[in-house]
């Protein structure tokens, strides 16, 4: 049995991560595990930058084979804002409803009718001061016309996806994961788990 970091604190991504994983002969590890460990600097200008610099940081100082992810929201009207800020859009600490009234009140002040917004994962696996794979998912939607659901976490009241007819609030764990941004890149980071962690063919970014 090999041993995995999952480089989150998220506990609500873990429990999706792990519900993906599941089956595997891998014993994973979250960050959680680890005290007093140093934050990864996310300065990249893109989701698969910062998930490059967290999985080499982390990879670094745990010396374990390490998994890390960037993933956010994107508002069309917005030129795609809030973006890679999306868990600091608005301002450190501020509450998703904070979140949500603000992006609502700026699509409105921009006359736009574009209601298109998406969520995007990248990923990446680093071992030492390699990264051995990534890869990187998206799933598109519209901008709910309210927030609704009380399921999910971050941005999925607001993310309506059609052909559900539904927000990802108001889908079940197993629902979402099925089309969302995560899953997409989750189940593909499986497939290259079941070959045994050896280095992959690295998907285009």
């Amino acid at each position: 049995m090999r041993e995995l970091l999952i480089a989150t604190t998220n506990s609500s991504k873990v429990r999706e991560i792990v519900a993906i994983l599941e089956g595997l002969s891998i014993q994973l590890k979250t960050l959680a595990d680890f005290s007093g460990i140093p934050i990864a600097d996310e300065t990249g200008s893109t989701f698969a930058e910062n998930a490059r610099l967290k999985a080499l940081h982390y990879a670094g100082l745990t010396g374990m084979v390490t998994m890390a992810e960037d993933s956010g929201f994107e508002v069309d009207a917005l030129n795609r804002e809030p973006g890679i800020c999306s868990a600091r859009y608005l301002r450190e600490g501020a509450t998703y409803e904070e979140r949500f009234a603000d992006l609502y009140r700026r699509v409105r002040e921009t006359g736009a009718r574009e209601r298109r917004v998406r969520f995007v994962c990248a990923l990446a696996v680093a071992e030492g001061s390699d990264i051995v794979f990534k890869t990187i998912a998206a799933v598109e939607g519209l901008l709910a016309d309210k927030a609704a659901g009380p399921n999910g976490f971050g941005y999925d009241p607001v993310f309506f996806y059609p052909p559900c007819g539904k927000t990802f609030g108001e889908l079940a764990d197993a629902e979402k994961t099925a089309v969302s941004h995560r899953g997409q890149a989750m189940r593909t980071f499986r497939s290259y788990l079941a070959g045994g962690l050896h280095p992959a063919p690295i998907c285009p970014v």
